[in-house]
């Protein structure tokens, strides 16, 4: 009986597989029913069968497929019988309009609409229509909005059309109550809170942007904390999780867990090179290695030797190589090896120069570190964007490598967009002896030739200063700068310094860079001036009335290594000038020497200190012009009015013949965190001034110094600049400026 049991079975098995075979036939014919809108024709298209093709139930099921997803139909049926291939569709309603309501942001109802995939004039559907909802959901979420509501209403006429109304109510946004670190038993809560930039929300941070729950910024944060860790020795950093907890109506408590892991230090460095390369160039990589051995690992040393490889193998031309570092982790130790590897060598074949409709083509291409026919390094094209966007013309500079297919080359575009390179800029102070005001208009790039065209004014109750500047940083495109100065000077120091002096002249020079970041510069100046002064000057004043005419060479020299020009944050700046008499009637020599540091003092504070060093004396022994004598700018001892402190000669004073200053400033913690255009500065100024040539028992009366605050204010109409300070230590007589600002805008 079992045998019996078997056989049957087998037997229906097979029954059932004859007659599930699938089949298989010509189509001779397709017809289409049921479409309104879209044609016979563009619905083949979509399908992968045509006249005298092969069809079975595999292709059948495929048309159905190809169809749902075009989401033009909301229901299709096939059938094949007698040849002829039957397709019954129900198109989809198009959406006539769409609309919104309770956004009154224009900034959230764009982000909308970009993300939303259904458009005005598209098919309807039930799934698109889904996934917008969410996906709305989602961009209102990551603004913060996380009790907002959307209704979605779908009116449809008898035509098959849809409109579409989103009804949007977006309530408040989600605040930051708490931010909680669990897990941190490494570093103070307060040191972590300044690393992310998810903050708290405080009711005094009436301008914060980030004081609410914004999913991308948590992400942001995540990431900013583990480099912080890294940065800091835990290379084995994880944040486990950062979640939002509700904690009240509309308020959150945002908790990062962090396992910090064992702290990893520097272990053993070594630098491959090849064969061919000098190993005496890399000296300094060598000792950067002595130096970092045993300290705690961190992600920004490294990128300092990969960056300091990168200098070295452009300055002594190694074009084709690529430094790889490989990290071995021992158990609380990580040995590093740098592999410096020659690349395949490829050769630039063209330099495509895009998006400047006013800038000559020249003037970028003098940025350029490489050319048609040069073999090709990828440093040298990030060093000629990073020389690009330094000209200051562009708005946006980026760079494409295409690589070619014949002979081993490349092609690079460079595309740049243009922006605004002019400039109207002011000035004013205010203080105890009156008012100044300047004025200038400056063009960058001049007829888009990059020349530099400057006029300025500086006007204040005793005295005038007008300039023409006008420069070529690349002349005959070369990487030789020339320019060239007039200018005129009236000031009426009667009161002040018992003298009048009336100024013009005329300088042209040229500067260049000699070697890496340090650069030479050589000019020629031709004054005219006339000295009177009043009856109360001293005898030895009153002799140098008269007309003069000077004519000196300035040699100057500068290395920079200053992370970026303007606001520099890490880094150093050496500036020494000499001015040497050529036909003078003074024959004075002036020594000029300045030196800038920068560099982090706390987490995320920046500062810097300065050193400024001046003297001026006679080659001849004669007394010095009065004109020429030092006095301290206002810049270097701020609080006090420029030239008002130093030697006095009866009730005049008349600077001296040496001076220095000792400046220090720093980035402090703002009130208003989350503003990217206020930069808080705390400061303090020492200075001192002394040496009277013609009467050596005239005194300097000592060091002058002042603290204060400063506040840099990128506004609306351009840069803002606000000082407010407080001599500490000053002598009677002195000239003090409490407030001082400056105003700065483009056009």
């Amino acid at each position: 009986m079992k045998g019996v049991t078997i056989l049957l079975k087998s037997f229906f098995i097979i029954l059932l597989f004859f007659s599930t075979k699938s089949f298989s036939d010509t189509v001779n014919k397709i017809e289409i029913i049921g479409n309104d809108r879209i044609s016979d024709e563009t619905i083949k298209l979509f399908i992968s069968v045509d006249i005298k093709d092969e069809i079975n139930d595999d292709k059948l099921n495929n048309i159905v497929k190809d169809l749902y997803d075009t989401d033009f139909f909301k229901d299709i049926s096939v059938k094949f019988d007698n040849q002829i291939l039957l397709i019954n569709v129900l198109e989809n309603p198009i959406i006539e309009n769409i609309s919104y309501i309770g956004i009154k942001s224009k900034r959230i109802l764009k982000l909308i609409k970009d993300g939303s995939k259904i458009k005005p004039r598209s098919s309807y559907n039930e799934r698109t229509l889904k996934n917008d909802k969410q996906k709305i959901n989602d961009i209102l979420k990551a603004l913060g909005y996380y009790n907002s509501s959307l209704d979605i209403i779908v009116d449809q006429s008898k035509n098959n059309l849809v409109t579409i109304t989103y009804d949007i109510n977006l309530g408040k946004k989600s605040k930051i109550k708490k931010i909680t670190f669990i897990g941190n038993k490494v570093f103070k809560d307060k040191k972590l809170y300044r690393i992310i930039t998810t903050t708290e929300y405080k009711f005094w941070k009436f301008i914060s942007g980030r004081k609410f729950l914004d999913q991308n910024l948590v992400f942001l944060d995540e990431r900013l904390l583990r480099n912080f860790y890294k940065n800091n020795g835990y290379y084995n950093v994880k944040i486990n999780s950062s979640f939002a907890k509700l904690i009240e109506d509309n308020s959150f408590e945002l908790i990062f867990n962090i396992d910090a892991g064992s702290k990893i230090y520097f272990g053993e460095l070594d630098l491959k090179l090849p064969s061919d390369f000098d190993e005496n160039n890399f000296s300094t990589i060598k000792k950067l290695f002595k130096n970092i051995k045993g300290k705690p690992y961190s992600i920004n040393t490294i990128d300092d030797i990969l960056d300091e490889i990168d200098s070295i193998t452009t300055l002594e031309q190694y074009k084709f190589i690529k430094a790889n570092v490989y990290e071995i982790l021992n158990s609380n130790s990580i040995d590093l090896q740098f592999n410096i590897e020659e690349g395949e060598k490829f050769y630039v074949d063209r330099v495509n120069i895009l998006g400047n409709t006013i800038t000559s083509e020249n003037v970028i291409r003098n940025q350029l570190m490489l050319d048609e026919g040069d073999p090709f390094s990828e440093i040298l094209v990030n060093k000629s964007i990073n020389n690009i966007k330094s000209l200051n013309f562009f708005k946006v500079v980026n760079s494409n490598v295409i690589d070619n297919e014949k002979n081993n080359t490349k092609s690079i575009d460079i595309l740049v967009e243009e922006k605004p390179t002019g400039e109207i800029y002011a000035s004013a102070g205010a203080g105890t002896s009156g008012a100044s005001f300047g004025f200038g208009v400056k063009e960058n790039n001049f007829l888009g030739n990059g020349i530099g065209l400057d006029t300025n004014f500086l006007l204040s109750s005793d005295s005038f200063k007008g300039k023409f500047t006008m420069a070529n940083p690349h002349f005959n495109n070369s990487d030789k700068s020339l320019y060239l100065s007039i200018e005129a000077l009236e000031n009426d120091n009667y009161e002040t310094f018992g003298y009048k002096t009336n100024k013009t002249g005329i300088s042209i020079g040229t500067d260049f860079e000699y070697l890496n970041d340090f650069y030479i510069g050589i000019n020629n100046s031709n004054f005219y001036e006339v000295i009177e002064t009043n009856n109360t000057a001293s005898t030895q004043q009153q002799a140098q009335e008269g007309n003069y005419w000077d004519s000196f060479f300035k040699l100057n020299m500068n290395y920079d290594k200053r992370n970026q020009k303007f606001q520099a944050s890490d880094g150093f700046q050496s500036y020494y000038s000499i001015d040497l008499p050529f036909i003078s009637d003074t024959n004075t020599l002036k020594n000029y020497y300045n030196y800038s540091h920068y560099f982090e003092f706390f987490e995320k504070n920046f500062s810097s200190i300065s050193i400024y060093l001046q003297s001026a004396n006679s080659l001849n022994n004669k007394d010095i012009k009065l004109s020429e004598r030092i006095t301290i700018p206002s810049s270097r001892l701020r609080g006090f009015e420029a030239g008002r402190v130093g030697p006095k000669d009866g009730d005049d004073f008349v600077g001296g013949n040496y001076a220095y200053s000792i400046n220090f400033a720093s980035s402090i913690p703002q009130i208003f965190e989350e503003s990217q255009n206020l930069d808080f500065l705390i400061f303090a100024d020492a200075a001192d001034i002394w040496g009277v040539d013609y009467n050596s028992s005239i005194k300097g009366d000592g060091i002058r110094s002042s603290v204060g605050l400063a506040l840099d204010w990128m506004s609306p109409i351009g840069p803002m600049n606000f000082t407010l300070a407080y001599p500490v230590t000053k002598k009677t007589g002195d000239k003090t400026e409490t407030f001082r600002f400056n105003l700065g805008t483009t056009f």
